[in-house]
């Protein structure tokens, strides 16, 4: 079995993530590609959409979210990702009892004897008026029937759990401050979500598994499990091996990936890409390492913007007034310095549509 060294794995996944040459498809595509992106914070699939698409136009979201082509949804993780309406359909009966599980463990004292059923029923009861509410406004219309559990229990197990749900535009789009109103995914669609897959058969699954493949590969089980937060994915890992080739690292793990899907060769040049915060090129694997280094991989949940320089993670980035500002964690070269400056100028630009291309460079710390 041959074995892939850090730079070759590092390649791969810069290429997969549309990170070594920006790609000219349409941002639907690419979304879909990426398997979703991270949104917690609204704004900042526009920044990992700007690195990975060439000429990306900001609009160009804004119209797939009013237009109801894409969604913001707790999905993966149970974080908020950007997601197709197709994907967020067929993927969320597959997620469900990972996502109550999630919330369980956060709230498992404050929910106990809590019937989870009914409160669903309750949630879906008020929703079905069709009027967009946030957490809060569901959490207290429902309050009465559990008087002692606190809201926020009761919202986030409706909200990220119990009732497939969706945040509804003007958040994340353009520029734009919004608070989080959701609505059920059937009301916003028209469409309920896909019912669970019958018992014995795991065709998400192992769809999940082609998928995360093709945006992350190669790669290990953990690491899928990773990215999604599912359990019960090796029986369709075991599903569709028949499909995929097999490698290790230099640690002797194995890694399965797509025959055909790309692997550069690993002197391929890595242009400098500015990430932005909780991107899945560093959060989407169980082995980080292939992009960021141990000593700064606590960063990576801190909602810190990453830039890559030779593909890692390299320096921190923030941008206030216009201006973007990096802040090294190596050394960088006067031709790596000289990059970043260029790069970051021109995000600067992009970020303020063309108000300013002001950039600063630190020192390298010491």
């Amino acid at each position: 079995m041959s074995v892939l060294d850090a730079r070759s794995l590092n390649r791969a996944a810069l290429a997969r993530q549309l990170l070594l040459d920006r790609a000219d498809r349409p941002v639907l595509d690419a979304v879909a590609h990426l398997g979703g992106m991270q949104a917690q914070e609204p704004q900042e699939p526009f920044v990992g959409l700007w690195s990975r698409l060439r000429d990306f136009a900001p609009r160009a979201l804004d119209d797939l979210l009013t237009g109801r082509r894409v969604v913001r949804t707790h999905l993966m993780r149970r974080t908020v990702h950007l997601v197709t309406a197709d994907d967020a359909l067929a993927w969320r009966s597959r997620h469900e009892a990972m996502l109550r599980g999630r919330v369980l463990g956060t709230y498992r004292r404050e929910l106990e004897g809590v019937d989870l059923d009914e409160l669903a029923a309750a949630g879906r009861a008020v929703l079905a008026d069709g009027e967009p509410r946030s957490m809060g406004e569901l959490a207290r219309a429902v309050a009465g029937q559990w008087p002692d559990v606190g809201p926020r229990p009761l919202g986030e197990m409706l909200v990220a759990a119990l009732i497939p749900t969706v945040q509804l535009p003007p958040r994340g789009t353009w520029r734009t401050r919004a608070g989080v109103r959701n609505a059920p995914v059937a009301h916003w669609l028209g469409r309920a979500v896909d019912p669970p897959a019958p018992p014995g058969t795991d065709p998400v699954g192992a769809a999940l598994v082609r998928r995360y493949l093709a945006a992350f590969g190669p790669a290990a089980s953990a690491d899928l499990r990773a990215w999604c937060g599912l359990a019960g994915l090796p029986a369709a890992v075991a599903a569709v091996r028949g499909e995929l080739v097999a490698f290790r690292d230099e640690r002797g793990r194995e890694l399965l990936d797509l025959p055909d899907a790309p692997r550069p060769d690993p002197d391929t040049p890595a242009p400098v890409r500015f990430l932005p915060a909780f991107d899945n090129a560093v959060l989407g694997y169980q082995d980080r390492g292939r992009v960021i280094d141990d000593a700064h991989r606590g960063l990576s949940v801190t909602g810190a913007r990453f830039v890559l320089v030779d593909g890692r993670v390299s320096a921190t980035w923030t941008v206030e007034d216009g201006t973007v500002t990096v802040t090294p964690l190596r050394r960088l070269d006067p031709s790596e310095r000289a990059e970043v400056a260029e790069e970051g100028s021109a995000l600067a630009s992009f970020l303020s549509e063309g108000g300013s291309d002001r950039v600063v460079v630190g020192a390298a710390p010491p």
